[in-house]
């Protein structure tokens, strides 16, 4: 709770900054303030150790600190971090609205942060529209740019499409078991048995809710068929905006939606689970054969994203022993993915585009960044000593212990078929000639890429120091 307070009173500073022209102060005061953040969300999971894992509930439960809301609010603490260091030099045209870029962002993470904590429907509403709103901001930054303005217009339209649904099925929900309590939504779906679809009428609005909140997030999440959205997103908007789309608020969707199924009902019917398992294959399928097409690095990383938050949606075949799972997963996939958008901002700032021949000779012209990002991407392609590798290891171990080996096989085979399109940007990088006389490498764009990288490294070197966070 102190940590969300602090988030709400560091994004407020910041606007307030501006009135007093403090333009120069406010990124390192924000980031100091993140830090700060960072201690008080560590502070309060030692104390969480030392109470016994006894969960604590705020305002009528409508905040809850757990394991899992305190190491996923971290780790979204961590990509605030990296992702308000990039804007120093990613807005550096902008001056005037650095604060306002900024306080966004931290509403963001404010937004992210309740999508993991709530204890209450309500609160978990709250939190995506306050996610949601800020994307959609950010999506549009740019007035002048045409692509970025079809952006902003195509994400409002679709998250606000998506907002219905998922209001309509906490409506659903809330008439089903007369609360918006989680805990209180759990005792009757467990006690009352809704959760079984052979049961009394009222246990069909409640798996009408659940079905329409999981259509809702799928939408937020990019998963198919609700994905049609994210790759025009992507492209148009600002490449830092998409950094954010694709690392902190996907990686929030899925969280608030594996805490939200897990915290309503202890047994997702078979009907429910065969809908999911199509969603799973088509995900990882479709995201990873249209990613083989692109020769926009944006739209190349929008369906690789598309593709692993349908590798995340697996842990739903165990979902109590696969928290710990999710959250490795979850911080690989998103390090990983800030590095890699950190030396796309490098190479593409004042190109007007993404497209991979901008990144031809970047191995002889700047080594380094080149490095990062070929590491970056053989993580995402699940290549061994990198932590994306041992996120599917321990993902698809958990999911043979489900007697799932099909669906296990499809996410090899889609795992073996990213790597071509990430070699293919890597041997732009080391095969091609670079034509292009490059800008110097901005400080922060380089320590960013560079530090989230050995973070990636240091969890896949050492997985249970973050797999052990949750259990």
């Amino acid at each position: 709770m102190n940590t969300l307070i602090a988030i709400a009173g560091l994004g407020i500073i910041c606007l307030i900054a501006e009135i007093f022209n403090f333009r120069k102060a406010i990124i390192p005061v924000t980031i100091i303030g993140l830090l700060g953040a960072l201690g008080l969300t560590a502070v309060e999971y030692r104390e969480l150790i030392s109470s016994g894992d006894v969960v604590q509930g705020f305002y009528n439960n409508m905040i809850v600190t757990d394991r899992y809301s305190l190491s996923f609010s971290g780790l979204f603490i961590l990509l605030a971090i990296f992702l308000i260091a990039l804007s120093h030099d990613f807005h550096k045209e902008h001056k005037p609205k650095i604060s306002d870029f900024v306080a966004i962002k931290l509403f963001l993470l404010l937004g992210a942060i309740a999508m993991v904590s709530f204890g209450n429907l309500s609160m978990f509403f709250l939190g995506i529209e306050i996610l949601s709103i800020s994307l959609y901001v950010l999506a549009a930054s740019e007035p002048k740019n045409l692509k970025s303005n079809e952006a902003g217009m195509k994400y409002f339209l679709m998250g606000a499409f998506a907002s219905g649904i998922i209001l309509f099925g906490i409506a659903l929900i809330y008439g089903a078991t007369g609360s918006f309590d989680t805990a209180e939504i759990y005792k009757a779906v467990v006690d009352g048995n809704l959760g079984d679809i052979k049961m009394a009428n009222v246990s069909d609005f409640f798996l009408i809710g659940l079905v329409l909140l999981t259509i809702g997030l799928l939408f937020k999440m990019a998963i198919v068929p609700f994905h049609f959205w994210s790759p025009d997103v992507y492209e148009g908007s600002p490449a830092l905006s998409t950094a954010t789309m694709s690392t902190l608020a996907k990686v929030a969707s899925i969280a608030a939606f594996f805490k939200l199924i897990l915290s309503m009902t202890d047994q997702l019917p078979g009907h429910y689970m065969s809908m999911l398992t199509i969603v799973i294959v088509l995900s990882m399928t479709v995201g990873n054969l249209m990613a083989l097409k692109q020769d926009n690095v944006k739209r190349m990383l929008a369906f690789s994203g598309v593709s692993h938050a349908g590798f995340m949606l697996m842990v739903l075949y165990n979902p109590i022993a696969t928290s710990g799972t999710l959250f490795y997963y979850a911080a690989a996939y998103s390090l990983t993915g800030i590095a890699a958008f950190a030396v796309v901002l490098y190479v593409c700032q004042g190109k007007g585009n993404e497209n991979i021949f901008n990144f031809n000779g970047l191995g002889k012209s700047n080594p380094m960044m080149a490095g990062i990002l070929t590491c970056a991407l053989l993580s995402m392609a699940g290549i061994p000593i990198f932590s994306g590798f041992f996120a599917k290891l321990f993902l698809f171990t958990e999911v043979l212990k489900t007697g799932h080996i099909a669906i296990v096989i499809i996410a090899v085979i889609n795992s073996i078929i990213s790597v071509g399109y990430y070699f293919k940007l890597i041997l732009a990088m080391y095969t091609k000639e670079d034509t292009e006389k490059r800008e110097p490498l901005p400080f922060l764009y380089g320590a960013v890429a560079l530090i989230s990288l050995l973070v990636s490294i240091g969890i896949g070197l050492s997985p249970s120091m973050v797999t052990m966070l949750i259990r």
